[in-house]
């Protein structure tokens, strides 16, 4: 199973990117302790070093949507800033959101249709009397590239190939930025309160309480339990 989501400062000062950054870390610590797979595709530079503004991740593992259910929502971090010593603020919130409903392009080359033609210099002379330059098109979306570089058609196809790659995980980038442009509309302001994680301090101490009631449940039965066996 894959997920896609998105840690952001919202419209959050510098404090909420420190906390992003901070928050990214953590994840990333507790994806690997629970076997989850993850890459960083896109992520924006906060306003200081050691600060983001966001970073969009992919997440691949069994246990994905269980993960993220104490994760998405509104984090709090509660402490002094460190950038404004005189704020009295001392809480700041971000967000965990997920980017639904986008397919993630795959890029193989058995999807690249190749077309030889011969290279071409200025003015529209021939600069090559057989075919080695390269036009390389990926069928699935259409993008396509040219290589001229080389005299060798073998090297303009890798060429071709290594263009083509960076141009069709471009296309896939701008879509995801347009969603998460999309994801931003709708959370434009980080909502407050009930945040689902909460961390303190400057050494980012986690505070998290569960909130399945998954503990209350279980001593509420062990309590049943008692009074059952009272009653015999």
């Amino acid at each position: 199973m894959e997920k896609i989501i998105q840690i952001t400062s919202g419209r959050g000062p510098l404090e909420c990117q420190w906390v992003v950054a901070k928050v990214l870390k953590a994840f990333l610590d507790e994806a690997k302790q629970n076997t989850i797979d993850y890459e960083i595709i896109h992520r924006e530079n906060g306003d200081e070093n050691l600060t983001l503004k966001s970073a969009t991740l992919l997440l691949k593992g069994k246990n994905v949507s269980e993960f993220l259910t104490s994760w998405l929502g509104s984090i709090c971090w509660t402490g002094k800033s460190t950038f404004r010593k005189f704020h009295k603020r001392s809480n700041w919130f971000i967000g965990i959101f997920e980017i639904e409903d986008i397919e993630k392009i795959h890029f193989n080359e058995k999807d690249i249709q190749f077309q030889t033609t011969r290279s071409q210099g200025s003015g529209g002379q021939n600069v090559n009397k057989v075919n080695t330059a390269v036009r390389a098109t990926h069928i699935p979306t259409g993008e396509s590239v040219f290589a001229q570089d080389s005299r060798s058609q073998l090297d303009n196809k890798k060429l071709a190939v290594a263009r083509l790659h960076e141009k069709v995980m471009g296309l896939y980038i701008r879509q995801l930025e347009k969603r998460m442009q999309e994801t931003w509309n709708n959370h434009l302001q980080v909502q407050r309160g009930n945040p689902v994680r909460t961390f303190s301090g400057t050494d980012f101490k986690k505070n998290y309480q569960e909130k399945s009631f998954k503990k209350q449940r279980n001593t509420l039965k062990n309590e049943l339990k008692n009074y059952r066996n009272d009653l015999n």
